[in-house]
């Protein structure tokens, strides 16, 4: 789910972004209001994790409150998982949407298709939208439009324990996918360890469909290329990694966990994740006492090039809100600069306005800064309606693969048969 690249390096785009993104899109923002005369109610789904993020975003909702006092928020936090099919059943019938939403960015286009979201152009939501990075930027737009303000942005990077690779004579991450496979094997005839654990999730192929030059759709000619050569020679790259036990034995259901929890715990040297896992991961016993022994580093590149999936999240309203302009100052002070740099302190979250990275709060934590190199080589997804719908059948033949009950070529063309389905008039 991705095309074209406007995410450069986030450190990089600093000095980017005001060209890439420009002004221009976005009307005059409405007139502000005193924080003392602003009133109303927003109740907020929040899709953060429960746990490790949630109550970072809690703490500044209670200093929205104070600043304005006449502003109830009303905070719930909804599974990830469950948060996409929740809202449009809310949506479509009309009862129980909330007024704002943390959207995930493959999901913006979809929502204003189906006209679920409000435009935010010439809001007081879009304030300085010349700040935003370009790939982040582009998540929130649909038909011309602005719908979605982003609140983070991430994307996958290869997180290794230092210990475990030092032990099979490494002393740094392996730069090609050759390499990852030879460096995972080595780690568990000498380190005590698995080398590499999977997850089992579309999102997560797509570092190796990417290294390979290929992709699930090429938009600008309305094709789908999952099943094409350069794709079939991505994901034949994980195929091998399982079947030459380079990778443990990957769980079918809920694999995430599976694979986190190995690697905080030391049971295994090298996962993909992205930047949302740091304060997860630094909370295992294996790094702790020892955050040094958590290193970050690009994935590993195939024969093409080293890329990763842009993903992250957007502040958006539902169009049938009830309570409008008090929503668009919530996500104004939620996606301001000084909000950004805060989360990205706390939680190691990267941010999508390009002041909050020399903010104090941000620098201060050392994770922001080790995924500049991630981020150089993260690929841009495309924000198209169907999107989101085109996981799902991928998940289905990567399980299928992971098991053993399929191979990749076979598993790839009935994905293809499928997006038929999803995407109409397009060509395979």
């Amino acid at each position: 789910m991705r095309r074209v690249i406007c995410a450069v390096a986030v450190v990089a785009a600093l000095a980017l972004a005001a060209s890439a993104c420009g002004g221009s899109d976005t009307g005059t923002p409405q007139q502000s209001v005193a924080p003392g005369d602003a009133s109303g109610e927003v109740t907020w789904w929040d899709t953060s994790d429960a746990t490790t993020e949630a109550p970072a975003f809690q703490e500044l909702i209670k200093n929205f409150e104070a600043k304005y006092p006449k502003i109830k928020v009303n905070y719930v936090n909804v599974p990830f998982a469950e948060a996409r099919d929740k809202f449009k059943t809310a949506a479509q019938s009309g009862s129980g949407a909330p007024d704002v939403l943390r959207t995930d960015v493959g999901w913006v286009a979809e929502f204003a298709s189906l006209g679920y979201l409000a435009p935010l152009d010439g809001t007081t939501a879009l304030v300085n939208p010349e700040e935003f990075l370009p790939s982040p930027a582009a998540s929130g737009k649909y038909g011309g439009k602005t719908y979605g303000v982003p609140q983070v942005t991430d994307t996958l990077g290869l997180l290794y324990n230092k210990e475990l690779l030092k032990k099979a004579g490494y002393d740094a991450p392996p730069a090609t996918m050759a390499d990852l496979k030879k460096v995972a094997l080595d780690v568990k005839s000498k380190a005590g360890a698995d080398g590499l654990a999977l997850n089992v999730d579309a999102y997560f192929l797509l570092p190796f469909i990417y290294g390979e030059g290929g992709d699930f759709v090429d938009v600008p000619n309305k094709k789908i290329t999952i099943s094409s050569p350069q794709t079939t020679a991505g994901v034949k790259i994980v195929e091998d990694l399982i079947t030459s036990g380079a990778t443990a034995k990957p769980a079918l259901q809920d694999s995430y966990t599976n694979a986190e929890t190995a690697f905080k715990e030391g049971k295994v040297a090298m996962i993909f994740n992205g930047p949302w896992s740091n304060a997860d991961n630094l909370g295992g016993k294996v790094f702790k006492d020892d955050p040094d022994n958590f290193g970050v580093a690009p994935v590993p590149a195939g024969t093409v090039k080293a890329g990763s999936p842009v993903g992250g999240h957007d502040y958006t309203v539902y169009a049938g809100s009830k309570n409008l302009a008090a929503s668009y100052l919530f996500i104004q002070f939620m996606a301001s600069t000084e909000s950004q740099a805060a989360i990205a302190g706390k939680l190691g979250l990267l941010p999508t306005r390009t002041p909050a990275y020399t903010a104090p709060e941000a620098t201060a934590n050392p994770k922001i800064a080790q995924w500049q190199k991630p981020m150089e080589s993260a690929v841009e997804r495309p924000w198209i309606p169907e999107a989101a719908s085109l996981f799902q059948p991928l998940v289905e033949g990567y399980q299928k693969l992971a098991g053993g009950q399929t191979a990749t070529e076979p598993m790839l063309k009935d994905v293809a048969t499928a997006y038929q389905g999803i995407l109409k008039g397009w060509s395979l």
